[in-house]
């Protein structure tokens, strides 16, 4: 059996340092010295400091490894702080209404609703009404909706661009009376369509059951650093870090449980579960690739992607990158590209140095034919090459 000692260390607003960053041999989880991941709300002090809720200075945003996270709108194009994303999503759905009501519609569908089961009823029913009228064209009584029709008021209505998609596709708000009572209801009702209409209606039927969520694209914030000797020093801003206010919380109920887990035996399991929780403390990475020039090639990714996209952002940044190659992760641990790894699984959340290598049998019979790889880099990125600090 053996026994593990967890090390607690003091809540601090000193930005993050992983060079301050140890991985404990029982256990492997990380130690920091001098901060934790508790990152406490800023303020402004009258000088223009920033300063956290206890009024310690804080380091400006030049002296984090990067400024924060963004993300950039793919309907706009906009490069946006995590902050912002779903407003201005939101803004830029609506605007397309002027445009196409139809895709806008669909749009707000698929990105406004968060509850999928709830879409899926909601588009189920829709197309219910779709077919319908398609197998139905003349008869009345399936172009017409009743708004207080108990499966529409439940299922549908519910739904934000439900009843945008409706009147986009010719449904229109008019009152009618009721079949044998003397009152008068709200119908969506759609006017008798020809041949082609219908043909049409089966187009947006398909667009919206094919619809997907508009999600801002991470912004990988590519930079390429010169050769630097603090390649391995990472300032992460707050926005690295996933800890809410209970998590908060527990980090410094731990400090009440350092006796007993000094006494703990902890089995294999009980130590997956702890790197499993401490990797769920992380949204995002900040990685370096170091090229055999010794040049540094930094991006920012989500903390749950897989190894591929790392390959794949490495390939896109290579002025020859039909040429294989491979990471080697901290440790000399080898990524592989095909396994379906995610990247705080291989322990490079919230930030790691990785190194690259060419194949070794690709660039021998390179180097047989009388070739050379000379430029690793494309020359887009050379030339904003900057400083580590």
């Amino acid at each position: 059996m053996e026994i593990f000692i967890y090390l607690v260390t003091l809540i601090s607003p000193v930005p993050i340092n992983l060079q301050n960053m140890h991985k404990s041999l029982f256990g492997g989880q990380y130690i920091l010295q001098n901060a934790s991941f508790c990152v406490p709300q800023r303020t402004k002090s009258h000088t223009g400091l920033e300063r956290t809720g206890s009024g310690v200075p804080q380091k400006d945003l030049s002296c984090f490894s990067v400024s924060g996270v963004f993300f950039i709108c793919p309907l706009t194009g906009k490069t946006l702080r995590k902050t912002e994303r779903e407003m201005h999503i939101k803004e830029a759905i609506l605007m397309r209404f002027s445009e196409d009501a139809i895709e806008a519609s669909i749009m707000m569908i698929h990105t406004f609703n968060k509850d999928k089961e709830k879409v899926k009823a909601a588009l189920d029913i829709i197309s219910k009404y779709v077919e319908n009228i398609c197998k139905n064209p003349t008869e009345e009584k399936y172009r017409k909706i009743k708004l207080s029709n108990k499966v529409f008021q439940e299922k549908v209505s519910v739904i934000e661009g439900s009843r945008e998609y409706l009147q986009a596709l010719g449904f229109e708000s008019t009152t009618l009376q009721v079949d044998g009572e003397d009152r008068t209801e709200e119908f969506l009702v759609l006017p008798a369509q020809e041949s082609e209409a219908l043909e049409q209606l089966k187009v947006h039927l398909e667009r919206l059951q094919k619809g997907e969520p508009v999600r801002a694209k991470l912004d990988r914030q590519t930079q390429v650093f010169r050769p630097s000797k603090h390649a391995t020093h990472f300032e992460l801003p707050p926005d690295f870090y996933n800890l809410t206010a209970e998590e908060l919380k527990r980090e410094q109920q731990l400090k009440s449980e350092i006796v007993e887990r000094n006494t703990m035996l902890r089995t294999k399991a009980m130590r997956e579960k702890d790197e499993q929780r401490e990797r769920r403390k992380y949204n995002y990475a900040l990685l370096r690739v170091r090229l055999p020039d010794e040049n540094i090639l930094q991006g920012t990714f989500l903390a749950w992607e897989r190894v591929a996209a790392l390959y794949q952002f490495v390939r896109d940044s290579l002025e020859n990158g039909w040429q294989p190659f491979e990471l080697m992760a901290p440790g000399g641990q080898k990524l592989k590209e095909e396994e379906e790894l995610a990247l705080n699984e291989c322990n490079l959340a919230p930030a790691a140095l990785l190194t690259f290598s060419w194949d070794a049998a690709v660039q021998a019979d390179i180097a047989a034919a009388g070739g050379k790889t000379a430029v690793l880099l494309k020359a887009a990125l050379l030339e904003n090459i900057k400083t580590l600090s």
